[in-house]
């Protein structure tokens, strides 16, 4: 793109430069103090584009310099003799390398909250859910389990009795 290019950015601040030293005449002639001229819209907007162009300059300099830098590095590697690797050396770093991961250990989560109605009936195959399912009562009372107990028992000895 054009406008990233920096003599495009050069002209631009030029142009702007140049109508804003008009604008400064023009108010000068009219017999306008300076403190007014600051005031003056177009001279702000005018200041305001040529401070975004070098803040623009300022960004492709930067880019320029880091791109020479890259340059450089890139010509000192290839110049530079490939490095021979040591299998001792090698081998003890992959060893410290599992010692750390090793060490560190990740905090337990706690425990999911149990799942809701929603979620159970969405787990639910079609096939479930047209038949109703019939809940046991869980908790069954001491009273009932003496009665039944006493009834085991009446069976099994009338069984013993009969053989």
């Amino acid at each position: 793109m054009g406008s990233k290019q920096k003599q495009t950015q050069m002209d631009h601040k030029a142009y702007f430069e140049r109508k804003l030293d008009d604008r400064l005449s023009s108010l000068s002639k009219k017999g306008i103090e300076s403190p007014r001229i600051d005031k003056d819209t177009l001279v702000k907007k005018l200041r305001a584009k040529i401070r975004a162009i070098n803040d623009r300059l300022k960004a492709i300099a930067a880019n320029e310099k880091r791109t020479e830098e890259l340059a450089k590095i890139k010509v000192e590697r290839a110049a530079a003799p490939p490095k021979v690797k040591e299998k001792g050396k090698e081998k003890k770093a992959k060893e410290a390398l599992e010692e750390g991961k090793v060490k560190k250990k990740k905090p337990e989560k706690a425990e999911k909250p149990e799942k809701t109605e929603k979620v159970e009936k969405a787990e639910i195959s079609p096939k479930e859910q047209e038949t109703p399912k019939v809940e046991k009562p869980k908790a069954v009372p001491e009273e009932g389990k003496e009665k039944k107990k006493k009834k085991v028992k009446e069976s099994v000895e009338k069984e013993v009795d009969k053989t």
